[in-house]
Parts: structure tokens; sequence; C-alpha cells
């Protein structure tokens, strides 16, 4: 099985080493390309108005100047393209890919776009910073996601869906169980605007969300990371509305 690991936060990230870790021991055949530096919240971006450049790092594994979805892409249709991946691994985030953060994430885009291009896909992430540590517990992630991935692989998804991990911010014997979850809806009124001034007296800002646990439905990703439990959402593609696609071809009739 040829794996591709890829991720947002960077070459270099903490997180990114682990996965490869997570997907060597499913594969002796392990490819990485992921970005040249972080591009968190860059969602399902191409580089249309940039060059693409690649830094070969070993024989297998490479740096792109791009978004996650551009080093799939690269990955896919150049840099091994003498056979394409059996499996996508995005990841494995520094922080949770929960409910609205699906829409902004890089890490979930780069599942999307081995969707698109017909491999299976799975996205990873750990959350952090809900507990008193803020420390990130790799550990968490390391221990459960080889597992997971083998019995998600056995059982197979459709094409057009991509899968949705996250680990919640316990110790990996503290977790309370694995849940498959519906992506669930963030209170937008934590979102704030950090105001700053630079040294020429110049306003700046930092966008970011308060970290404040809300009470969601169970079921959801959010009510699963809350309560520590693993949460595996599937995720799909098809973003069309079939309920009010059949309500509007009522109200609009005919021309």
């Amino acid at each position: 099985m040829r794996i591709l690991v890829t991720n947002d936060d960077g070459i270099h990230a903490p997180g990114l080493q682990v996965l490869t870790r997570i997907a060597q021991k499913l594969s002796d055949d392990v490819w990485i390309a992921a970005p040249e530096e972080e591009q968190s919240g860059s969602a399902h971006s191409l580089s249309l108005a940039n060059p693409i450049r690649v830094r070969q790092l070993n024989p297998r594994k490479f740096a792109v100047k791009g978004t996650p979805s551009d080093c799939v892409l690269m990955a896919v249709r150049h840099i091994i393209k003498d056979r394409q991946p059996d499996l996508v691994l995005s990841g494995i985030n520094r922080g949770q890919n929960i409910a609205d953060d699906v829409t902004y994430s890089g890490t979930i885009a780069a599942a999307m776009e081995g969707t698109q291009l017909g491999i299976p896909s799975i996205a990873l992430s750990q959350a952090f910073g809900f507990g008193e540590s803020h420390q990130v517990k790799w550990a968490t992630a390391e221990h459960y996601a080889p597992g997971i991935i083998e019995k998600l692989i056995k059982s197979g998804w459709p094409e057009e869906v991509l899968i949705n991990i996250n680990f919640p911010d316990v110790a990996a014997p503290a977790v309370r169980g694995i849940e498959v979850t519906a992506q669930g809806k963030r209170d937008q009124s934590l979102v704030r605007v950090e105001e700053r001034i630079d040294a020429r007296n110049n306003p700046y800002y930092w966008l970011g969300f308060e970290r404040v646990l809300s009470n969601p439905p169970k079921g959801t990703d959010l009510h699963a990371i809350y309560n520590g439990m693993i949460s595996v959402s599937p995720l799909h593609m098809n973003l069309t509305h079939a309920r009010t696609r059949s309500a509007l071809v009522t109200a609009l009739g005919k021309l």
C-alpha cells in the first residue's frame, strides 16, 4: 500500500513527524509532500497566480511552496506519478478540526483534494487547549490512529466521502472511547478580532476563537471531543442540499 502523508502546519511540524511514524506502521511505501511554510486556514485553495516550487529533502520527502491542496495535487500528478497513492493521510493537525473548522482547515482540504483525485483520504487532528495544560498530547493520536486507520481501510467508505478524525485533549489512557459523529456548529460569537499597534503606530489585527466550552448536542464532533472521546466524522464532498433543491424546483417552476 502506497501512502501519501501531508499537512497544513508545514514540512517541519511535529504532527507531520507523528503521522509519518503512524503511516510507516501501516506500510513501507510512505511518501511525504507538505507545505514549505504553515498554511493553517488556507482551506481548499490552489496556487493559480503564483508558481509552485518543490524542494526534495530525501528520496520520498518533498517540501512544496504552496497550499495543502497544491501538495496533494503535485504529489499525485508529478512527484509520484508512476503510481498514485492508495491512501492520503493529512495531519496530524496541531489543534482540533471540528464543527465550522472544517470549512477553513487546510488539513481537511488536503483530504478533500485526495478524495477529488479518487484516493481514499483521512484528515487527523489532535485537540489541545481544553485542559489545564496547553501541551499537545501527540501520544494520544499516535497510540490510537494506527488501529482506527486499519479498521477504516478494512471497512471502506464511499468515493465522495473523506474521513475526519479528531483526538481529544486527554492522555491516551484517559480516552473514553470512539464515536462516529456528525459535524457540529460552533458559536460564532466566540470569534474575536484582536487589535494591536506596530512600531510605526499602525494598527494590525489577529483573528482567533475564545476557548470557551459550549453545550453541543450529543452525536456531534464537538460533544465527543469535549467529553474525551475520539471523533470520527464522514464528510461528503457533494455540498448540494437535496431537500432545499427539491423545494426550489417546486418554487421556481419553469421559465
